[in-house]
């Protein structure tokens, strides 16, 4: 039988959760284990579905228990490494989160975006110094990423540091001219006067 999930208990990427309704051996069932902390009952229900999500998800339980057993593609990072980190953090699975931060430097060798990708979710959860410390190791990996400079802008914009935001949001442009949040965020900047 299905199971309802209470909007006061969990974060299940929506706003209201109440009319959530989870099938058994659904992703979402495998999920809803990883929060209740029955990575067992994950796994065995991410095995038995075919999709790259369930993939990833394999690959993600093997990573909160502490070694790699499933290993991740490139795309599979891409894809859902940044949902299940929100994910994890929203719900406050803190070991999860510090087991999968642990893997960033193992996973870099398969995307070499983790960094980044890890930064925006420690962005956009206001965690400003973790954000900037993954800011700065995507940079020692891929400099000339314009996105990249687009968050570092956005950071020094929100720390009111305007001479590092416009720095960043030039650099930015000049790697990718056409970049529309970027042209966005540049007159904001051009707008502050310092």
């Amino acid at each position: 039988m299905p199971s309802k999930i209470e909007k006061n208990n969990i974060f299940f990427f929506y706003d209201d959760c109440s009319s959530i309704c989870i099938k058994p051996n659904s992703l979402e069932h495998a999920y809803l284990a990883v929060l209740k902390d029955d990575l067992s009952a994950a796994e065995k229900i991410f095995m038995n579905i075919d999709s790259p999500r369930a993939k990833w998800g394999k690959a993600l339980v093997s990573i909160i228990k502490g070694y790699m057993q499933e290993f991740p593609t490139y795309f599979q990072i891409r894809n859902f490494l940044e949902i299940d980190l929100e994910f994890l953090i929203k719900n406050e699975k803190i070991e999860y989160v510090e087991q999968l931060l642990g893997a960033l430097e193992y996973l870099a060798g398969i995307n070499q975006e983790v960094y980044k990708f890890a930064a925006r979710v420690m962005f956009e959860n206001n965690l400003y110094s973790v954000a900037l410390s993954y800011m700065e190791k995507s940079k020692e990996i891929y400099y000339n990423d314009p996105e990249l400079h687009f968050m570092f802008a956005r950071f020094f914009l929100n720390v009111n540091n305007y001479i590092e935001a416009e720095r960043y949001i030039h650099e930015c442009r000049k790697l990718m001219p056409d970049y529309y949040p970027a042209k966005l965020l540049e007159a904001q900047i051009d707008g502050i006067k310092f």
